[in-house]
């Protein structure tokens, strides 16, 4: 089955682009605007609206294979592509990307993916990752149509990949809504939650650590108070090396903290994502293995997640490698390729290490349907819900996906 057409249609995102540089500089809010002078080029506002570019790929036989380019919230920040725009990369896809996608038969997605995945413009230079991530979900899409089967099941053939029994974990974030949005994912029966965007030392975690100690128990008392019986969700919070803020880096008090924080939350299992940021990928990966033996070897039950410095593939290959964690973020949109989301969740689990198929709330509805297949073949110990930050947007997404597909595959045995 070969492509015949080939169309680039903008659209928006769940959520906003936001200008980390400028934000660390100071910003003021103004309802829910950021007020200041952008500093990322390409920024217009400190915080404007986020954007997609829909890749469509019509087929001989007249079906239409799509998925959506899109990029995270902080564009543009930490060594990532530039800020994403329609206006800017349509043009790139219809000049550059379409003459190369005429006439290709799409009925093996891997090789065809990698083959995108790796194209370089004239100068040498990768296409953005968003267009990469864009661009092969749509191949997946269209490998499926071919096959007159579910993106789940190319992607279980083609890595060989058992499809998964069970729905995958979901992991539903509430942005600044801490409180608010965690009852939200409390009472839609969220798997893990509640991410709580923990971004600064002094508001969110205390000069003692006490703030943080007191949200870990609020969230255990709501779950028993809303959850009913029978509900135990994982606390997963996302701390932005606050802790690491907090004891200078030091790895036996951040571990003694972390075990505070287990008891707080007991008996609910606890994530901390982040627990530090030391400013560099290899000082990062020495860091998160060595608070990563330091809870194990005093019996402290809590999971550490990779997330600074580990954004590619190979980054991911890196931190599980050197056991840098016990869990590590895969933030979708960064790896371009969807195919390289496959490979990274397939590699940390073939490796013993957790697998959290992520991404940003800056993402679409389709990108995070197309994560859902992938996640469902290569079951990752959880997936986010996504877009958006408001908890029911993405639940619904990632949810109803996930139970179509469900039923889908259980038609065909």
């Amino acid at each position: 089955m070969k492509i015949t057409k080939v169309l680039a249609s903008p659209g928006l995102t769940g959520f906003y682009f936001d200008d980390q540089k400028a934000i660390k500089r100071g910003v003021s809010k103004d309802g829910f605007a950021l007020l200041g002078e952008p500093q990322t080029p390409g920024f217009n506002a400190v915080r404007q609206r986020g954007e997609s570019i829909s890749i469509m790929l019509e087929l001989e036989d007249g079906s239409i294979a799509f998925g959506d380019c899109a990029a995270v919230q902080y564009s543009g920040a930490g060594g990532r592509d530039p800020l994403f725009l329609a206006s800017d990369f349509i043009p790139v896809i219809e000049q550059e990307l379409a003459p190369r996608l005429m006439g290709r038969d799409v009925v093996e997605f891997k090789p065809l993916a990698e083959e995108f995945d790796r194209l370089r413009h004239n100068d040498g230079s990768r296409f953005h990752t968003a267009i990469r991530y864009g661009v092969t979900q749509a191949l997946l899409h269209a490998a499926a149509l071919s096959k007159k089967t579910t993106m789940a099941e190319v992607v279980a053939e083609e890595y060989n990949a058992p499809l998964s029994a069970e729905p995958i974990p979901i992991f539903a974030q509430t942005g600044e809504e801490r409180y608010y949005n965690a009852d939200k994912a409390i009472i839609k029966k969220a798997d893990i939650l509640p991410h709580g965007l923990i971004n600064n030392l002094v508001d969110k975690v205390g000069q003692d650590g006490e703030k943080l100690l007191d949200y870990v128990s609020w969230l255990k008392g709501r779950v028993e108070k809303l959850g009913g019986r029978d509900y135990r969700p994982i606390l997963h919070i996302d701390v932005y090396g606050t802790i690491g803020q907090l004891f200078n880096d030091n790895i036996e008090q951040m571990a003694s903290y972390l075990g505070r924080l287990e008891e707080a939350a007991a008996p609910l299992e606890l994530r901390i994502e982040g627990p530090m940021d030391v400013g560099s990928r290899s000082k990062q990966i020495e860091a998160l293995h060595n608070i990563s033996r330091s809870v194990e070897q005093k019996g402290i039950n809590v999971s550490v997640v990779a997330d600074e410095w580990c954004n590619t593939l190979e980054d991911i290959k890196e931190f599980v490698d050197a056991g840098a964690g016990h869990m590590v973020q895969i933030k979708t949109p960064d790896l371009g390729g969807i195919n390289n989301t496959i490979e990274a969740v397939l590699y940390a689990r073939e490796n013993g290490v957790g697998a959290y198929q992520g991404g940003t709330c800056n993402e679409t509805e389709r990108s995070a349907q197309i994560c859902v297949h992938a996640a469902m073949a290569t079951r990752p110990d959880q997936m986010l819900a996504k877009p958006g930050m408001s908890v029911d947007d993405a639940m619904m997404v990632v949810y109803n996906e996930m139970s179509r597909l469900q039923a889908i595959l259980r038609s065909k045995g």
